[in-house]
């Protein structure tokens, strides 16, 4: 059952939730008296389309339904959760709620605010435990962050509610112990901006060259390891303490005005304004948008591939999505090609043409077939006790074409089979279309022997059960075809 989000306003923010969304297969009903809003909408879910499936190494579920509403109460009707991302004005959030709570009580409302708490979203209102906080980072369809914070009147329960709706949508929920203004994430940047506004205003850098000091230097370390396990690795081998003795007594030094902020007047917004359009101003906010995702979509995968940090999330997000799609495999024999994988081309499986390159195909079979011994106990277990199937012989025709997007299927037919061997016929579906056929002869081998021998006696009976309920089939067409061979 396609489950169903509201989003009330369409920003930034709004935009990056509504996208987040629906790229994770929920429908989304959108509520902006923006006239603009659809448009600003779709310019940001354009972008979040290009990105966020750049991320996933499993089939994206299938895209949500965005709709646009004229009233909140038809935006919320059906919804299970809601978005707000509204002006930082505190009435019109309440306003907002009150609309809401009295269109479709008891849905949960999570607010995008960078500063109110939640128990001053929540006074006057009639189900205070049902408004919480779930504060996101731009651009929300990439950054997994999400601070989860309520108040006395939330119950373990709603916290707990909130937070499984941003896993499932995969972000990393991190919920905060206790009420503070402007959370975690917001406090850190605020420091960190009233620092950067002083060396502009007493002309020590440009908003250039401090970003430079950020991206050329402890940016780099903090995206992977934050900013307690960067000093840790600092101290070196005697750690934190060797940190702390070393670098503690710094802190009674004058070098921080944070307790200080340089008055904002007209000259301070054209100091930074100014030195801003010269230091991006080549670039349109689009183009910036995905230059910068397309960067944080390469920092994240490298994250992805070592299981760290943000690319635990990402990983555990792939896992959860993948056990979905390997529950639509067989997983019995029948007399008719086995049902092995789903797949989906995704931005790293095409070329300059925008088509699924040829390792892909081979990519594809091999997830195929990789499941095939999977299901006849010959997965990676097998493999640890020394014994595997090895490809001796490959076979593959392109008959179709696969481009971005598209949803793929993997089915098995085993043509032959006996103790040692067997030669298999794989179709890369897409639809009812063939794409793609590859033959392949596998044997079965002894690794530390270097040689055939005999599969195990629990194998060879699944995998001799599957081969006789395929044994009627007809031989497929193209089996058993030579490269140049008239068809």
């Amino acid at each position: 059952m396609t489950r169903t989000a509201t989003i009330i306003g369409g920003g930034v923010i709004g935009g990056g939730w509504a996208a987040r969304f629906l790229l994770n297969g929920w429908n989304v009903q959108v509520f902006d008296p923006d006239p603009q809003a659809e448009r600003k909408i779709n310019a940001v879910l354009s972008n979040a389309r290009l990105a966020l499936p750049a991320l996933s190494d499993v089939p994206m579920p299938v895209e949500g339904k965005l709709s646009f509403h004229d009233t909140i109460f038809d935006a919320v009707q059906g919804s299970e959760y809601v978005q707000e991302s509204v002006s930082e004005r505190i009435e019109l959030k309440k306003k907002v709620y009150a609309q809401l709570q009295q269109a479709n009580p008891g849905v949960l409302i999570g607010s995008s605010t960078s500063g109110f708490k939640a128990s001053d979203l929540q006074e006057g209102s009639p189900a205070p435990e049902n408004i919480i906080v779930a504060h996101p980072f731009n651009p929300v369809y990439l950054l997994p962050l999400s601070e989860v914070s309520g108040s006395p009147r939330n119950t373990t329960e709603t916290v707990e509610r909130t937070a499984q709706i941003m896993r499932d949508i995969g972000m990393y929920p991190l919920v905060i112990r206790k009420e503070i203004d402007a959370f975690i994430g917001n406090r850190f940047l605020e420091a960190v901006w009233r620092e950067a506004l002083w060396m502009l205003k007493d002309g020590i850098a440009t908003t250039s060259e401090i970003d430079e000091a950020i991206r050329m230097g402890f940016g780099l370390r903090w995206g992977q390891m934050g900013l307690f396990e960067t000093y840790r690795v600092a101290g070196g081998e005697a750690g934190m303490r060797h940190f702390m003795a070393q670098f503690g007594p710094a802190l009674k030094w004058p070098w921080t005005k944070l307790m200080d902020v340089p008055e904002f007047n007209d000259e301070l917004v054209d100091l930074v304004a100014n030195q801003s359009d010269a230091q991006s101003g080549a670039y349109g906010i689009r183009e910036l948008e995905r230059i910068r995702d397309q960067n944080l979509v390469g920092f994240l995968r490298a994250l992805k591939e070592r299981n760290w940090g943000a690319g635990k999330v990402l990983r555990d997000h792939d896992a959860a999505r993948a056990a979905v799609f390997h529950a639509q495999t067989d997983t019995a024999p029948k007399a008719e090609p086995l049902t092995m994988a789903h797949m989906q081309v995704l931005p790293g499986w095409i070329d300059y043409n925008g088509h699924m390159t040829e390792s892909r195909y081979y990519f594809a079979n091999s997830e195929t077939v990789d499941a095939f011994l999977r299901l006849i106990g010959a997965g990676m277990d097998y493999v640890a006790g020394g014994h595997s199937y090895y490809s001796a012989e490959t076979h593959i025709r392109h008959l179709g074409e696969a481009k971005l997007g598209d949803r793929l299927v993997g089915t098995i037919q085993i043509i032959s089979a006996d103790e040692k061997r067997f030669r298999s016929f794989v179709r890369i579906m897409k639809g009812d279309e063939v794409v793609a056929t590859v033959e392949q002869l596998c044997l079965h081998v002894d690794m530390a022997a270097g040689k055939t021998v005999a599969a195990s006696p629990e194998v060879w009976a699944n995998l001799k059960a599957i081969a006789e309920g395929h044994a009627g089939l007809a031989l497929p067409e193209g089996a058993g075809r030579a490269v140049g061979q008239k068809k």
